[in-house]
């Protein structure tokens, strides 16, 4: 009788030198748009969306079966797209660290608290914006970056979706709908989601000057 063994090793794997960063690559996160970079690369969740409309069906239609091999395969279908969500995650995460690490610039990304109550959606998109693995895709981020020797640095995300990077000028008014922002001082515009990561990495620039500041010289 054959059995199967299997062998469980762990390796590790050296992180590189974290080096000075030249500027910042600015990551906003959301719903409609999974990440948007201060470069405008913008990463779509209309995939996604599809696929879990397409899950959600799946599973009402099974969950109006009230058998016990229904939950079964409701718990084969949620590992399923748990798994899916993953494999954005990772693949997102690996092409925002690759693409900073090339430039030698860090890493900015907004302060996770409070984020799902930040990102506002349609009442059709309330379920995607609860059960979407935000932290998981800063997980990635970070520990793709620290292995790379990339900075990572996150900060105040209050009103980065308001706030005009070219004047300063921040209000609601400044976003006419979701995906657009225009600026109602100075008229500068642009997709919503770019203007949100320019303030991300704006942040991140004087965040990482006060952070290296040198301590004062003792009087």
């Amino acid at each position: 009788m054959n059995q199967e063994r299997f062998l469980a090793a762990t390796c590790e794997v050296p992180e590189a030198e974290r080096y000075q960063p030249k500027d910042w690559l600015g990551v906003d996160r959301g719903i409609t748009n999974l990440a948007t970079t201060s470069d405008g690369d913008n990463h779509s969740g209309r995939r996604l969306d599809r696929y879990r409309r397409w899950q959600a069906r799946k599973k009402a239609e099974i969950q109006a079966r009230r058998t016990r091999s229904a939950a079964q395969l409701l718990k084969k279908r949620a590992r399923r797209e748990s798994r899916h969500a993953t494999h954005i995650n990772h693949t997102i995460s690996k092409t925002v660290v690759a693409v900073a690490q090339r430039t030698e610039r860090g890493i900015a990304l907004e302060q996770l608290q409070g984020i799902r109550e930040r990102v506002t959606v349609r009442r059709d998109q309330r379920a995607r914006q609860s059960s979407w693995p935000f932290h998981q895709l800063g997980a990635f981020i970070a520990y793709k970056a620290r292995r790379a020797g990339v900075p990572v640095i996150e900060v105040d995300p209050a009103y980065t979706s308001q706030r005009c990077p070219r004047c300063g000028h921040t209000a609601k008014a400044n976003r006419p709908s979701r995906d657009a922002f225009c600026c109602r001082r100075c008229g500068l515009a642009g997709p919503a989601d770019v203007v949100a990561g320019v303030n991300v990495r704006d942040r991140a620039r004087s965040a990482w000057v006060f952070v290296n500041m040198p301590p004062p010289v003792p009087a």
